[in-house]
């Protein structure tokens, strides 16, 4: 199961590359992933309808319980056949479908793809984090798809369906999270043999749901499937038909077992599915677009499944699976169809066309074989799955207007059904006819549709197949007559409300008109979300005017006053000094002690920034000196290039700055007071925290774990170990938030850069600028740009050119590139690191910088910085791969040693690719910073100029 998920995966980020070789059929390329799954389901079935399950496992933090866990049962059979089935099919279906000139195949493809993984990994997830996980990939890669043609429309419903779902999904999250505390397992499995029970459970039960109804389209929250109709018919067929909109209904099959008995669980969704059965048959009659007539028809059949699945009963779950099977069937089949009709008559509109079931007999014998599955006529498996759910609350104590709701709701749906067939083949007056179609489009087009028609007949046919099936999952409810799925039962009560259905739907038909002119109001979902937003973003705005007051000083007040009141009083409350204190042990922490607190003092009555600056970069520096005289030279290494750094950084924001503080604006003098009291407040708390913090030990140190881990993992250096072999996860996070905090920094930068006339989005200021530049060139830098110390012919931007500064960065810059190479190297034996290593070629690139500006920046490092960042963010990741594989803890580092010719006994770390990985991203956020901050300063001094 391990490697069916990775190579959906694995193949969805491949195809994109493939796609401009082989254009269309790239999607039967893409399609081998799915039909692999369902190959491999095939052989598995027996195994799973006898009651057993497959199963497979990978440690991902086990003292913290956490499992990648998988489990392949009758349930999640019957979602693979429809995942993995309808895939391949609507896969075949896409390489006729679309043109061959059609922009995105590859992207599109590939996110098909990795869809249809992410609905494997959540049907098999034995874990309910795991089980989120995958859930929110579907969202993802949903939203994309949903956007795929990139206009205004498309664009507003992926957000809609973003939104709805993934709001909703978290709060399934804090369900999830409840549920697996109550129960003190996160495996689905062990929560279904031994439910918890309590308040909590309550709630968590309801929060689940929540997030059920949310991604399988549930009053209120449907709206987003509608709108999704504007994503190529594809999507619709597979996603909003067979796959994703079943992920909430499957998430409810999963748990009714356990939690069907609690008490808000039927209640709450027998009344939703109902009112959603209702509402979207009722809509689905006065539809005059093919796609979102079967998207709403889509959102009846999901409550139709709520309500089975929900029950609680034998009977209920036997027709669940019955129709959750015969909807991914006969749905997808219809949305293939209604593609067609698109393709040939260039409109989804039900008046769009007419005599297309003259043109394409073949397709209009597949939408009428679907539409007969959806309107529930034998032998159509649709039927089966219908007279079993008419059966299930006859004759189980179910309350009378569940069975009513239903009867109505299928009589609905035997109206829509017909509604659909003429409106996409019916002869209309006043229509264009349908121009014929080439046959081996009409093959290719035609082929996959009936063949998913084919399917809902050929298991209509063989009702006993079905039922093993189903009841391989429905035997777990107790109790319940023993009902099997037959097509034939006799004349029972069912067998009659069947007919009744039928005929009933059939006479809405000739009432379309009346139907369609009839006031009743039912709430429009799509006028209901956008009436919430816009209520949402005038909260905001109104929360934003009063706490937002554009001063970074009252923003720290706030806060630190916050942090000084809160933990503060605690502190003062509970802790207790330590009865002896040693002030320092030898006279240079002293002597350091005062020079910290001279430059942080001066900082404090400095007039003018650069004077603050200067003192700022002393205190830190002398920090770093404390380091040494404490015996740690890595972390004094990285303070005093931290700080290096930090002080070119100002240098650029100090340009956009007036010299001296206060002239922009004047502060009271009571201003100064109430800083000075804080600020002091806050060194108490700082510094009586950390003395509390120091002799509050109670128990013992894990410094003498590392020690000993050291050695197994092959270096000497702790520090290094630690952020790339013990806590290598935590190191991993925090560049990633570092990463995306200097990234989003200057992209802001340049997009206020760009705002006022700069950079590449002004081609004509750009323009001008490169003239400034070349008129700042000497005439013999003009004529023999080659004759030069460094690369570009542009001089500094902070000042006027200086050979000795080019000379200097001509022999400099290489050994710094040389010594960050030593120092990521040396760094698991000995002072160093990706950190310090990618600190120093950024100090590097710095300098260069410096010398030749940003010109001379580009000549010496050709590169993206975003994708330096990325690379090495991959780069790091990629070191979880091999120990979760393997079984083992991932980012562990392994040691490898051998004796080479030439080079003798060699010997490597793995953990040493994670240090690659920090270094790249150290370098790649130095490059970020010096060309977002760097383009502004030249811009501006090529402007003064």
């Amino acid at each position: 199961m391990l490697v069916l998920l990775l190579s959906h995966f694995g193949l969805a980020a491949s195809v994109p590359f493939v796609a401009r070789r082989l254009g269309r059929a790239t999607f039967v390329l893409a399609a081998a992933a799915p039909a692999a799954a369902l190959v491999w389901a095939g052989f598995r079935l027996a195994e799973v309808v006898s009651g057993g399950s497959v199963t497979a496992s990978l440690a991902w933090a086990p003292q913290l319980g956490l499992w990648f866990a998988l489990r392949f049962d009758a349930l999640a059979s019957a979602m693979v056949a429809l995942v993995a089935g309808v895939g391949v099919v609507v896969l075949v279906y896409c390489s006729r479908y679309f043109e061959r000139d059609e922009p995105g195949l590859g992207r599109m493809a590939g996110l098909l793809v990795a869809f249809a993984g992410a609905m494997l990994g959540l049907v098999l997830a034995d874990h309910l984090l795991a089980l989120y996980v995958f859930w929110e990939l579907t969202t993802v890669c949903s939203f994309l798809l949903i956007g795929h043609r990139r206009d205004e429309e498309s664009r507003h419903a992926a957000v809609h369906a973003l939104l709805v779902t993934t709001g909703l999904g978290l709060f399934m999250l804090v369900g999830l999270v409840l549920l697996g505390q109550a129960a003190d397992t996160y495996r689905i499995s062990a929560l279904l043999a031994e439910p918890p029970e309590g308040g909590p459970v309550s709630v968590a039960v309801v929060l689940i749901l929540l997030g059920a109804f949310a991604k399988s389209a549930q009053v209120p929250f449907h709206g987003w499937l509608p709108a999704a109709m504007v994503a190529p018919t594809p999507v619709s067929a597979y996603l909003h038909a067979a796959a994703m909109v079943q992920a909430g209904v499957y998430l409810v099959a999963r748990l009714a077992p356990a939690f069907a008995d609690v008490a808000a669980w039927r209640p709450l969704v027998l009344s939703v599915g109902l009112v959603t059965m209702l509402q979207g048959g009722w809509r689905a009659l006065r539809e005059d677009d093919l796609k979102r007539l079967l998207a709403l028809g889509t959102v009846s059949q999901l409550g139709l499944l709520m309500v089975l699945f929900g029950a609680g009963s034998r009977t209920a779950a036997l027709a669940g699976v019955a129709v959750l099977l015969a909807h991914g069937l006969f749905k997808a089949a219809l949305f293939l169809t209604a593609g067609v009709a698109d393709r040939q008559t260039g409109t989804t509109r039900l008046d769009g066309s007419t005599g297309l079931w003259r043109r394409m007999p073949g397709l209009f014998g597949a939408a009428v074989l679907a539409a007969a599955s959806m309107a529930g006529l034998p032998p159509l498996l649709g039927y089966v799955g219908k007279e079993a759910a008419y059966e299930a609350f006859l004759h189980e104590g179910v309350p009378a207007l569940v069975l009513a709701g239903i009867v109505a709701g299928s009589i609905l749906t035997v109206g829509y059904s017909v509604r659909y067939l003429w409106g996409a083949f019916g002869g209309k007056p006043h229509t264009l006819t349908a121009a014929p179609v080439p046959l081996p489009r009409v093959l290719g087009l035609v082929a996959p549709a009936a063949t998913l028609a084919l399917a809902s007949l050929g298991l209509g046919l063989l009702p006993g197949e079905v039922h093993v099936l189903a009841a391989a999952y429905a035997d777990v409810f107790a109790g319940g007559e023993e009902y099997h799925l037959a097509l034939w039962s006799g004349w029972t009560p069912a067998f009659l409300l069947s007919a009744v259905t039928i005929a009933a739907g059939l006479a809405l038909h000739p009432l379309r008109q009346w139907i369609e002119g009839a006031v009743v109001r039912v709430p429009d979902a799509g006028a209901v979300y956008r009436a919430t937003l816009r209520g949402l973003d005038l909260a905001a705005v109104t929360v934003t005017r009063r706490i937002q007051v554009g001063s970074l000083p009252v923003y720290l007040t706030v806060i630190l006053t916050t942090l000084v009141a809160t933990p503060g009083v605690a502190l003062v409350s509970h802790g207790a000094l330590p009865s002896t204190l040693r002030l320092w042990d030898t006279p240079v922490q002293l002597m350091l002690g005062l020079l910290i607190l001279t430059a942080s003092a001066g900082v404090a009555v400095a007039r003018r920034r650069f004077t603050a600056v200067l003192l700022l970069g002393a205190a830190g520096y002398g920090v770093a000196a404390l380091f040494v005289v404490h015996g740690a030279p890595d972390l004094a290494l990285a303070q005093f290039l931290v700080e290096t750094l930090l002080l070119v950084v100002f240098l650029f924001v100090l340009r956009r700055l007036p010299p001296r503080f206060l002239e922009a604006r004047q502060r009271p003098p009571v201003s100064h007071a109430g800083a000075a009291a804080l600020a002091g407040l806050l060194g108490v708390f700082v510094g009586g925290f950390f003395l509390l913090a120091a002799t509050a030990r109670r128990w013992p140190s894990v410094s003498a774990g590392y020690l000993d881990r050291a050695r197994e993992a092959g270096g000497t250096n702790i520090v290094n170990l630690i952020l790339v072999d013990f806590r290598a996860l935590d190191t991993l996070g925090e560049v990633s938030v570092l990463a995306v905090a200097a990234t989003g920094v200057a992209s802001l930068v340049l997009v206020a850069w760009r705002g006022v006339g700069g950079g590449d989005g002004d081609p004509a200021m750009t323009e001008e600028s490169e003239k400034r530049r070349r008129r700042r060139l000497t005439p013999r830098a003009r004529e023999a740009p080659r004759r030069r110390w460094l690369a570009a012919p542009y001089g500094p931007p902070l000042g006027p050119r200086s050979v000795l500064l080019e000379a200097a960065t001509r022999i400099v810059v290489p050994t710094a590139l040389v010594l960050s190479a030593y120092l990521l190297l040396a760094g698991h034996e000995r002072t160093g690191g990706g950190f310090a290593g990618g600190l120093v070629a950024g100090m590097a690139f710095v300098l260069r910088y410096v010398a030749g500006g940003r010109y001379e920046l580009t000549a010496a490092a050709p590169v993206r910085p975003a994708s330096v960042i990325g690379l090495g963010l991959f780069v790091a990741a990629g070191m979880a791969v091999p120990g979760w594989v393997g079984g083992g803890e991932i980012f562990a580092g392994t040691v490898l040693e051998a004796t080479l010719p030439v080079l003798g006994h060699v010997k490597l770390v793995t953990s040493f690719f994670f240090d690659l990985g920090i270094y790249l991203v150290v370098v790649g956020l130095v490059l970020e910073i010096l060309t977002a901050l760097g383009a502004q300063v030249e811009e501006e001094g090529g402007l003064a100029q």
